[in-house]
């Protein structure tokens, strides 16, 4: 096993064995077991009501997380395996079996409700609605899509390109998660890589401007 990458981007000197990864996978996959019995139980509760079908349901988490890919344990990192929550939305008027493969950001679950309870979406309101996603009135809720943890690390994504940055370490790293679902090749080094990289970095620093994010990245190569 190689071992962790801390918040910092470098590589600690504890190393996870593939004893301790198994356990916690199973530990894991057990309190999933646990979270389904009690889903079942809601359902079966709506439906010995009447209210099944008068009711949307939003199944969703806080955070990802790893459970030994990258050497890590947790939820402090920007690969996918910590990005991507659990997102399910079922209710009346909605399609079934339908997915949709566009990233969005967890904050796009209170304007969704506010639209499904016929309530006005306020102006200040950043984020967006996921039901013109549901109804194909669109294919793609944001053109890029921005991640922060603490001062360590920032993340942008555009596409299928996903820059990761870590401050501390002077660390960037680029994926294609298209080619490289589970971002193993690093591509910031590479040439042919050089206008994607600028790209993704102008694209960041815009992200950071909006959000009022002040953490410093000079030391990237733009």
């Amino acid at each position: 096993m190689t071992a962790p990458a801390t918040a910092s981007g470098r590589w600690s000197e504890i190393s996870r064995t593939e004893y301790a990864v198994r356990v916690h996978r199973r530990e894991y996959y057990a309190i999933i077991s646990h979270m389904d019995a009690q889903v079942g139980r809601i359902l079966d509760a709506l439906d010995k009501t009447g209210k099944r079908e008068n009711t949307h349901i939003i199944f969703t988490a806080d955070n990802g997380l790893a459970m030994g890919s990258h050497g890590l344990f947790g939820k402090q990192n920007m690969f996918e395996h910590s990005m991507k929550i659990p997102l399910i939305v079922v209710g009346p008027g909605l399609p079934k079996q339908k997915r949709v493969d566009t990233p969005v950001y967890m904050q796009d679950l209170m304007p969704t409700t506010l639209e499904l309870a016929g309530r006005e979406i306020p102006p200040y309101v950043q984020f967006k609605s996921l039901l013109p996603l549901l109804r194909d009135e669109r294919t793609q809720q944001y053109e890029t899509i921005f991640g922060a943890y603490q001062q360590a690390q920032r993340m942008v994504r555009r596409g299928d390109f996903k820059l990761i940055v870590y401050p501390k370490s002077k660390t960037v790293l680029l994926y294609n998660l298209k080619d490289d679902p589970d971002e193993i090749t690093n591509l910031a080094d590479r040439p042919e890589h050089a206008q994607t990289l600028k790209t993704l970095f102008a694209d960041l620093m815009s992200l950071q401007r909006e959000s009022g994010d002040p953490l410093k990245l000079d030391f990237v190569n733009h």
